[in-house]
């Protein structure tokens, strides 16, 4: 017999309420929510430049794992539906992302609000279609801008296949949550790469805001049985950058945690982590070491650390027109545009517009999500690459079981604090990487975030 076997429902029910650790059982938690997943395969069949180095110099070599798109469908008794989608890729852009939701709309009945696209920000998968163009040198390179196009039209069909068939597969279960931690994200700003193996060593504490925490959602079929365990963490995932097919470090956890639970789906969004790496890196061995510490971690919450979620959803979302500060004079594009690199093509480009007369962008319409699951778990959504700074302030305002996820429904660019912008470093914006007409953000861009924010957590009450 099972210990909790011998335990009255009663009394046990009290007890997950309260939070003491309890493993959810079969049949001692109703099953209140529908919950349904799918999983569609999205690693390229053919040679294509991968996204997120600009120092690489030809096309992709082979597949060290399979890069995924999965959902998980949640529906509230009162009817109130979402669906959260991860991917194994650099960042879904603006362009990708609201094809997808509009599709997803269609077929699916879904407001804006309820659909969360992720990613993992692994620089081991394909570029996309009008993503970081400046970036790579695909002008030596004839084929590839088809291939990718084509690529990025068959992504969007997938993505929302994906989506609709776990909104379509929804059975009766049970929602869970919980945070866990590990501690392999090194604060990249304070602590030089080279000599924290070193620093590690010697016990020295390690420099710089970090955010260690993982949140897991977990979602059990109606006789306890794991379907799948969403999870994040706020570290670029760029331990590797070989010109294979991977997850990293994220892919390697998802992997490792659908073999622990045979039959679940293990998916993984980014945190707020763009200034944040995984160090020591650049190694397979240590790739899995972090992928093995990630699966660890949220292994330890699913046994004895999860609490019931109610069943109830609320979603918010609101595209925020976000100012940009300084635009890059013409003189200085003129300067930029005689060398050679990324920074070069984005000042070719950028005359290109001038000279043609086509304005610039002021602002970039930048999006904002935010559900709130059960009675007491906030889920703050942001697009871009977003610090860590963000993370530590929403949790500290609204509580630490606050759940904060970057990357997400828009990659534009880096999103920095107030702290980061006055330092004025590469996460400052690197406008030039994404090809943004500006030089940096508006000042106050932290404040207008959080104003968003703000609003949107008051609509999810």
């Amino acid at each position: 017999m099972r210990l909790l076997d011998s335990v009255p429902k009663t009394i046990l029910s009290f007890l997950l309420v309260l939070g003491l650790g309890l493993v959810p059982a079969a049949g001692q938690e109703s099953a209140t929510w529908k919950l349904g997943t799918a999983q569609a395969k999205i690693t390229p069949q053919e040679p294509l430049w991968l996204a997120g180095y600009g120092g690489r110099d030809r096309p992709s070599e082979g597949t060290l794992h399979d890069l995924w798109v999965k959902a998980l469908a949640v529906e509230a008794p009162d009817g109130g539906r979402a669906v959260v989608v991860t991917t194994d890729l650099l960042g879904l852009p603006k362009g990708l992302a609201d094809r997808t939701c509009s599709e997803l709309s269609k077929r699916c009945r879904l407001e804006r609000s309820q659909i969360m696209l992720t990613s993992s920000h692994t620089h081991c998968g394909p570029v996309l279609q009008a993503s970081l163009s400046d970036c790579y040198p695909l002008e030596r390179f004839p084929e590839q801008p088809a291939r990718i196009e084509a690529y990025s039209a068959g992504l969007v069909v997938k993505v929302v296949d994906t989506a609709a068939n776990a909104l379509a597969a929804t059975q009766p279960g049970t929602l869970w949550a919980g945070q866990g931690q590990t501690d392999f994200a090194v604060n990249r700003l304070n602590n030089p790469e080279l000599k924290v193996a070193e620093m590690r060593q010697r016990g020295e504490a390690l420099r710089g805001p970090v955010e260690h925490s993982v949140p897991v959602l977990a979602a059990r079929a109606s006789d306890g049985a794991l379907r799948a365990v969403v999870f994040g963490y706020a570290c670029h995932n760029t331990t590797l950058s070989f010109y294979q097919w991977c997850g990293d470090y994220s892919g390697f956890a998802q992997l490792d945690l659908q073999a622990r639970h045979p039959g679940a789906l293990a998916m993984f969004h980014m945190g707020c982590g763009s200034d944040q790496n995984p160090l020591p890196r650049r190694t397979v061995e240590l790739c899995q070491k972090y992928g093995l510490m990630l699966a660890g971690a949220v292994d330890e919450v699913l046994a004895k650390s999860l609490r019931p979620l109610q069943g109830r959803i609320r979603t918010a979302f609101e595209v925020l027109d976000l100012p940009f500060g300084e635009q890059p004079t013409r003189d200085k594009l003129e300067d930029m545009a005689k060398k050679k690199g990324y920074a070069a093509r984005w000042a070719r480009r950028l005359l290109g517009d001038l000279d043609a007369g086509r304005p610039w962008a002021k602002s970039y319409p930048y999006p904002v999500q935010v559900w709130k699951l059960g009675g007491d778990q906030l889920w703050i959504v942001l697009g871009g690459e977003v610090v860590v700074d963000y993370a530590i302030r929403f949790k500290g305002h609204y509580g630490p079981r606050t759940w904060v996820t970057g990357y997400a429904n828009d990659v534009m660019s880096y999103i920095p604090s107030h702290r980061i912008w006055e330092e004025g470093r590469y996460e400052a914006g690197a406008f030039s990487v994404y090809g943004l007409s500006a030089e940096r953000w508006c000042e106050d861009i932290e404040d207008r975030i959080a104003a968003c924010v703000e609003r949107l957590v008051a609509k999810v009450k």
